[in-house]
C-alpha cells in the first residue's frame, strides 16, 4: 500500500503540497491529476525519496519512502528522463540493471558467460517490450523524444518493481506509442505492480486508471474511483468543471 499521511511541502514560504493524505491499495493504477503547478511532480519526488516532506509521512509497503527498503521495490520515470547520451540503449539498460539489488544479490562471476547470458536475456526482452529492439545499438543522442520516453519506461521497470511511479509518461508519444505504453502498464498491473502516474492526457487516464486524485494549489480536491467521478461526463469535462468551480469559489 502507498500511504501519504498529512504531508506538507514548502519551498521558501510557498506551500507546494498542503496537508495531503492518500491511501492507494496494492494492484491499483492510480492517476494523479492537476493543472500545471498543482504539486504533482513534487509529490512524486517525495514518493520515490528524492525529496522529503516538511511535515507528515509517506510510506511505501510499510517503509518510509526515503528508505532503502522502499527504493528497492520502486521504479521511477521522471518527467524529463536523463540519459548518458554516449551509451547505446542496450548499454544504458545494462547499467540500470546492474544497480538492481535483486540482480546484485545473485552470485555473479565477473565476465562469466552465465552472467552475460542472464543479463542479456533480461535486457533483450525489455527492449522488445518497449519497442526499441532495432535501436538497441544506437547511441541515445540519436533517439527521438518518443524513443527516449520508451527507454525511460524501460529503465523504470527493468527490475520488475512492485511500485511504479511515472511522471508524464505519455508525453511526446504518438498514438501507437501511447497504446504500447498502456498495454505495458496493464501487463505490469496483472503481474501485481501498483502504478502511480501523472498525466495531462486525461482520455488515457480515464481508460487506464482504476482511481484518481485531483490536486490544485497543493490541496486534494477529489480522490476515488474513475467510474464514480465520470458518472456525469467524461473525465476531461468533469476535471475542468471541478478546477474552474474551485477557482471561482476562491475568487468569490
Amino acid at each position: 500500500m502507498i500511504n501519504i499521511s498529512k504531508v506538507t511541502k514548502k519551498y521558501g514560504k510557498t506551500i507546494i503540497v498542503d496537508n495531503l493524505s492518500l491511501k492507494i491499495n496494492d494492484g491499483t493504477v492510480f492517476g494523479f491529476l492537476g493543472p500545471n503547478g498543482a504539486g504533482k511532480t513534487t509529490t512524486i519526488k517525495m514518493l520515490v525519496g528524492l525529496n522529503k516532506p516538511d511535515t507528515g509521512e509517506i510510506k511505501i509497503n510499510k517503509y518510509v519512502a526515503s528508505s532503502i527498503q522502499s527504493k528497492q521495490t520502486s521504479g521511477y520515470m521522471p518527467e524529463d528522463p536523463y540519459f548518458y547520451d554516449h551509451l547505446t540503449g542496450y548499454e544504458f539498460l545494462e547499467f540500470c540493471l546492474s544497480l538492481s539489488s535483486d540482480y546484485r544479490s545473485k552470485p555473479q562471476v565477473e565476465n562469466s558467460d552465465s552472467s552475460r547470458i542472464s543479463s542479456n536475456g533480461i535486457i533483450t526482452k525489455m527492449l522488445e517490450t518497449v519497442g526499441l529492439s532495432e535501436a538497441k545499438n544506437k547511441m541515445i543522442n540519436t533517439y527521438s523524444k518518443g524513443m527516449k520516453q520508451r527507454l525511460g519506461l524501460a529503465q523504470a521497470i527493468i527490475h520488475k518493481p512492485k511500485y511504479i511511479f511515472l511522471d508524464e509518461p505519455l508525453d511526446g508519444l504518438d498514438p501507437i506509442g501511447r497504446n504500447d505504453f498502456k498495454n505495458i502498464l496493464r501487463g505490469m498491473k496483472k503481474q501485481g505492480s501498483t502504478i502511480f502516474l501523472n498525466s495531462h492526457i486525461l482520455s488515457d487516464v480515464e481508460e487506464l486508471c482504476d482511481e484518481i486524485g485531483i490536486l490544485n494549489h497543493g490541496k486534494l480536491l477529489y480522490t476515488g474511483k474513475v467510474s464514480e467521478f465520470c458518472k456525469r461526463g467524461e473525465l476531461e469535462k468533469r476535471f475542468v468543471e471541478l478546477i474552474n468551480n474551485k477557482q471561482e469559489g476562491i475568487a468569490n
